[in-house]
């Protein structure tokens, strides 16, 4: 793979000796990931999304889930210790994360914040999550993206 090519999520996993795979695809805006899992044929219960909220007590929190569930902001605060969390707005996504909308992944942010993986995670033996820039997925086992991102584990979607 060219240097171009390497997002910042990569070179974090090179670096700690992470094994993952990577998959390319035609996008040249922002689709959500369900849209994208249709197009490449991939199943919704592999398809993870990362979500950044703001804590109460003005944190921040990530949180990653299948494309198609929605974040359960109770159980999501409960799984971090916080009295609630909310979405931070899709402006401030660069700024905090240095990724963009389509492109947000939990490796390899500005700074590392807590990280909380939705349960299913470890029915799947690889999950899919962005690679850190549209068009661009990592695949990798969810133990190893949860030693990677210091992760752990909660039921965090939506019933």
């Amino acid at each position: 793979m060219g240097k171009e090519l390497k997002t910042n999520a990569m070179r974090m996993l090179d670096r700690a000796k992470v094994s993952y795979e990577i998959n390319t695809y035609e996008c040249g805006e922002f689709i959500d990931g369900c849209h994208i899992a249709d197009q490449l044929g991939q199943s919704y219960d592999e398809s993870f999304k990362t979500l950044v909220t703001r804590g109460k007590s003005g944190g921040y929190f990530v949180f990653v889930l299948p494309v198609n569930k929605e974040l359960d902001l109770k159980a999501s605060a409960a799984s971090v210790g916080e009295k609630s969390v909310s979405m931070i707005h899709v402006k401030e996504i660069n700024q905090i994360t240095g990724y963009i909308r389509g492109g947000c992944t939990p490796v390899g942010m500005k700074k590392q914040f807590p990280t909380v993986i939705d349960s299913s995670c470890l029915d799947h033996d690889r999950i899919i999550i962005s690679g850190g820039r549209i068009g661009v997925q990592i695949i990798i086992s969810p133990s190893d993206l949860l030693k990677v991102t210091n992760g752990r584990t909660a039921d965090i979607t939506a019933k």
